[in-house]
């Protein structure tokens, strides 16, 4: 693949911060990719989100299906969500985005920052929605907008469908690799990095399913329990950060230092969190089997290079956390309704599917699932071009 169609820097002129969107593809003139908020985040960490957003978009490309795949972008702003002056910067930065807005890329929250967040900030900057560049491809505008609405609305035991849907996407990868191996899930255990949204999530799917979730991670430290900590307390104690309130913690439950997740006694990790959290030092203290990527780029190229030789399959971000993106296309343009049951329903066989396939592409062709997903992608942009046109 070619270098990206548009990147830019864009500096705050009140507090000389900056923000980053690249454009990877345009598919039919327009792009999907989400809007981060991070101390030390730069462009190339969003190009290269940028360009696993082009790969997620082809993946779940289905000639049958009304969601038509988008080309990949991705937004990035230099700065501590927690900071005092981090709201009037995402102002700031939406505004000077807004010719992107309005015309090719569609955005979303990501890390740092959240969807109720990313909405009022869109409003103050002028714009009718974060993603009102894809509503001249919809059928029936006003329809499919009340039907996304209606969805944002759905809430499933105190925590919003929008938030479950991507942890329902990585809970399902997951547990579509243990089948293929032959593992039960009653008794293995996962560790997971960041209770945030993506984070909370997957650790309630797995932990429903029948997984022990030994270990979760946050700024404050890491909370372990060999016999499992109780989910459903941890994520009742959280704030809006994914930090967890200690005093919720049981007796039994144990405080240990940030880093402790990776080498938790474990058959499973997930990182879900920030970008880069195993690299070529730390990879040598995991003694998982799978690593499950819910968070975007949380495994260097040099460590999964080493682990895969160690014989730990990682299974990559482009496929896994793809369910929330998916989610919102599904919904907007009509596959799915603004109905929990259904979102789940039709993510679990969507991410089962991809999972299967990428698994038995990579056993074909003795190489790694992140190889064979980029085999498929490689496969399906062709298809896409040639049907609905392609910007690069």
């Amino acid at each position: 693949m070619t270098a990206p169609l548009m990147s830019l820097t864009w500096t705050d002129h009140v507090t000389g911060r900056q923000g980053f969107l690249v454009v990877d593809r345009l598919v039919r003139g327009v792009s999907s990719g989400g809007l981060r908020m991070r101390p030390g985040c730069t462009l190339e960490e969003v190009a290269g989100l940028a360009r696993g957003m082009t790969m997620k978009e082809a993946l779940h490309y289905n000639p049958e299906g009304r969601y038509v795949p988008l080309g990949g972008a991705k937004g990035g702003i230099d700065c501590d969500p927690q900071d005092p002056a981090a709201y009037g910067i995402l102002v700031r930065y939406l505004r000077a985005m807004r010719p992107y807005i309005e015309r090719c890329w569609t955005t979303g929250e990501d890390l740092g920052l959240t969807q109720d967040l990313v909405d009022r900030a869109v409003e103050e900057a002028g714009l009718v929605s974060s993603i009102q560049a894809v509503y001249p491809l919809l059928d029936d505008e006003a329809t499919a907008r009340r039907r996304l609405a209606n969805a944002f609305a759905v809430d499933v035991d105190g925590i919003g469908l929008d938030e479950l849907v991507g942890g329902c996407g990585v809970a399902e990868s997951l547990l579509a690799a243990l089948d293929r191996a032959g593992v039960p899930y009653a008794g293995t255990r996962v560790a997971v990095q960041g209770l945030g949204t993506m984070g909370g999530a997957t650790a309630r799917f797995l932990s429903q399913a029948g997984l022990r979730v030994v270990a979760v991670a946050d700024v404050k430290g890491t909370i372990a329990n060999p016999d499992g900590l109780d989910v459903e307390a941890l994520l009742a104690a959280r704030d809006v950060y994914g930090t967890v309130d200690r005093s919720a913690l049981r007796p039994v439950d144990r405080e240990l230092p940030g880093d402790a997740w990776l080498s938790a006694d474990a058959e499973v990790l997930v990182p879900a969190a920030v970008s880069y959290a195993i690299d070529g030092a730390n990879q040598r203290r995991i003694t998982a089997r799978w690593i499950v990527e819910a968070a975007n780029m949380p495994v260097l190229p040099e460590a999964e290079e080493s682990l895969t030789a160690r014989g730990v399959t990682v299974l990559p971000d482009v496929v896994v956390n793809s369910g929330t993106n998916a989610w919102w296309w599904w919904t907007l343009f009509g596959d799915i309704g603004a109905d929990a049951d259904e979102a789940f329903t039709y993510t679990r066989r969507s991410m089962r599917a991809l999972i299967d396939q990428m698994l038995a592409r990579a056993e074909a062709d003795g190489t790694t699932p992140r190889a064979a997903a980029h085999s498929l992608v490689t496969e399906r942009l062709p298809v896409i071009a040639e049907r609905f046109g392609w910007y690069e």
